[in-house]
């Protein structure tokens, strides 16, 4: 059956998904123990996303943007699964403001046309959902810390963050691929429409990230400021 944003389909999955990462930020901050556990399984589900996404896509129509690891996403859950298991800090920055800034837009308004329960439908918001999970597990459960001043980790992120989307338009220009959704706006509704023709809104998508970012960077401003 088909996908329709914004469907009873989509809110019961997002409020079972949110339910979950709640569930896990909880158990994990009980003990020392809850935590090496939690932070193991989440690794492993970032880590096997892609994996699920080839066996998921096997017997359905698909494009190489389907099948390559190239969406910010697909980076986003690699990026996740080692920030849990080394604790690099620019691992777990990218982690931080790409799972909350970019992947969050994805669970929302996600570009997917297959519906439950078939297994595409039930990769993408396991992929976005583990993404997000790790996101708000690094802070509430590790205890990390964007770099001081608190604008600092926004800048590089966003730095890091244009550098894919330039290698996604040369990759995107020789594979008729949209990765990054910088060729093309996404099929389905999403923010992406309201930026503007291309290519003003692949300029315009960095502007938001940037604002987005900071946002995310804010709770730590007080500290930056003591």
């Amino acid at each position: 059956m088909p996908f329709h944003p914004f469907s009873s389909a989509h809110f019961i999955t997002l409020a079972i998904g949110f339910s979950l990462i709640a569930a896990l930020i909880i158990f994990a901050k009980r003990s020392d123990r809850n935590q090496r556990v939690t932070t193991a399984i989440l690794a492993f589900c970032n880590l096997i996303s892609y994996p699920f996404a080839l066996y998921a896509w096997r017997d359905y129509p698909h494009s190489l943007d389907n099948l390559l690891p190239f969406h910010l996403c697909d980076l986003a859950a690699v990026v996740a699964g080692f920030a849990l298991m080394t604790r690099k800090p620019i691992l777990l920055t990218l982690t931080y403001f790409w799972g909350l800034a970019a992947t969050t837009q994805a669970l929302v308004t996600p570009a997917l046309s297959i519906g439950p329960p078939d297994l595409p439908f039930i990769h993408f918001f396991f992929q976005h959902f583990v993404i997000v999970a790790a996101a708000l597990y690094i802070p509430l459960v590790l205890k990390w810390q964007p770099m001081q001043p608190w604008w600092k980790s926004p800048l590089i992120v966003l730095a890091i963050s244009v550098g894919y989307q330039a290698i996604a338009l040369i990759i995107n220009y020789f594979l008729k691929t949209n990765f990054a959704f910088a060729s093309r706006v996404p099929d389905n509704p999403s923010l992406i429409d309201h930026l503007g023709p291309w290519p003003i809104y692949v300029f315009a998508m960095q502007g938001l990230a940037l604002i987005f970012f900071l946002i995310l960077a804010l709770p730590w401003r007080r500290s930056s400021a003591a």
